[in-house]
């Protein structure tokens, strides 16, 4: 026998093959292992709320300044010395005189144009009762007439200037600011005071190139004021042609301001109300963006498959958005896991009570309301499948 064939060879050996053949013999006899079961996939549950229709006038919004119905600078007419001006506040009639400037030497002239004028009246008597008896001229009489009207005419013209020295309001209003004091000297033209008519107060904003076809003058419109007064009003002008710069077109809006109770000047949001259309109340929360870019909705269908809806927003507030684009009856999508994708199955739960508000038509506001999409999460029952849509756990199934 060979060297390498001794006993303890031999037993290491018998020992491989032993394990050898165990090791087979289980492989041999084992069934072979079944395939795993393929999960069902989970249909996701949304909530969602039913929301009629209802009528919404449609308004455009606008934000500007509010101006006095009328400004006025007078302006000295002669040159002079400031005599009288009255204080800044005062609250003057229409005629009522406001200020006075010296007359200098202008008594001095009106005494000398009616010396003037009374002198060429006897010469052109005189004259007219020659040639009246066949005496004197017709050209003489015709001269001396002439000198008459330019007496006259020099008369009007020192009385007229005379008058000029006294500044008297052209309207109703408040003296909103004096430029000068008693003693300065004026000229021609210099400006003495300004005054102001709040009675009625004209609101002034620009419109957009995309609404103006929707003002007309004459349309109700509403104020509101910085300190939250409000006031109606009407549209009284619209501009025919747009700024050059801005590309924008004037609107005006007139305001009853009895007592003069508003000062101009007030920053004001004006809101004009052009037209009414059906329309949806929603929490903005619920608007989403499809992968064109379109604003809309998630509805569901009769079979229970998310829709997404596009729409357009008519209207703004605090408390919502009105939007069109939707049936007059919309089952509306408020509190979903995960993302939705349009003709997707879903279970549809009714919203849970404590998160009614973010639809309907009524007057209720949005912000009583949780945000219904930035929850995140949807409050499901306890029996509801443990992930959404997205892989979202379900809180209350975790408790269980």
């Amino acid at each position: 026998m060979p060297r390498f064939l001794n006993a303890t060879t031999l037993v290491f050996v018998a020992i491989a093959g032993f394990v050898v053949l165990w090791i087979g013999g289980g492989m041999i006899g084992r069934a072979p292992p079944e395939a795993p079961a393929q999960a069902e996939p989970s249909v996701p549950v949304v909530a969602a709320s039913w929301s009629e229709a209802g009528p919404v006038t449609q308004e455009l919004v606008m934000y500007g300044d509010v101006e006095p119905s009328q400004r006025t600078v007078l302006r000295a007419r002669v040159d002079g010395i400031v005599e009288e001006v009255p204080d800044e506040g005062t609250r003057v009639a229409a005629g009522d005189l406001l200020a006075r400037l010296s007359t200098d030497d202008r008594l001095a002239r009106l005494a000398q144009a009616e010396a003037q004028l009374a002198s060429a009246a006897r010469d052109y008597d005189a004259a007219q009762q020659l040639a009246d008896r066949g005496v004197g001229s017709d050209a003489e009489a015709q001269a001396r007439a002439a000198q008459l009207e330019a007496a006259r005419a020099g008369l009007r013209a020192i009385e007229m200037e005379i008058a000029n020295t006294e500044l008297r309001a052209p309207s109703r209003g408040v003296i909103s600011e004096v430029m000068v004091e008693p003693g300065a000297y004026v000229s021609v033209g210099g400006e003495v005071l300004e005054v102001v008519d709040n009675d009625p107060l004209i609101a002034v904003a620009n419109v957009q190139q995309s609404g103006v076809s929707q003002m007309r003058p004459g349309m109700p419109a509403g104020v509101r004021f910085i300190g939250g007064a409000q006031k109606s009003g009407t549209v009284r002008f619209v501009a025919p042609v747009a700024d050059a710069a801005t590309r924008t077109f004037r609107v005006e809006v007139e305001i009853a301001n009895d007592e003069e109770a508003l000062p101009a000047g007030l920053s004001a949001e004006i809101t004009i109300p052009f037209a009414t259309q059906p329309a949806h109340r929603v929490s903005a929360a619920l608007g989403r963006l499809d992968d064109q870019g379109r604003l809309g909705l998630y509805v569901i269908d009769a079979e229970s498959r998310i829709r997404f809806a596009p729409i357009e927003v008519i209207r703004a507030r605090a408390d919502g958005i009105w939007v069109t684009g939707l049936p007059e009856r919309a089952h509306i999508v408020t509190i979903s896991q995960g993302s939705l994708a349009d003709g997707q199955q879903v279970e549809v739960r009714e919203t849970p009570e404590e998160y009614l508000g973010g639809v309907g038509t009524g007057t209720g506001a949005a912000g009583d309301a949780p945000d219904l999409a930035g929850e995140g999460r949807l409050p499901l029952p306890a029996d509801a499948p443990q992930e959404g849509a997205a892989g979202i756990p379900n809180p209350a199934a975790e408790e269980r």
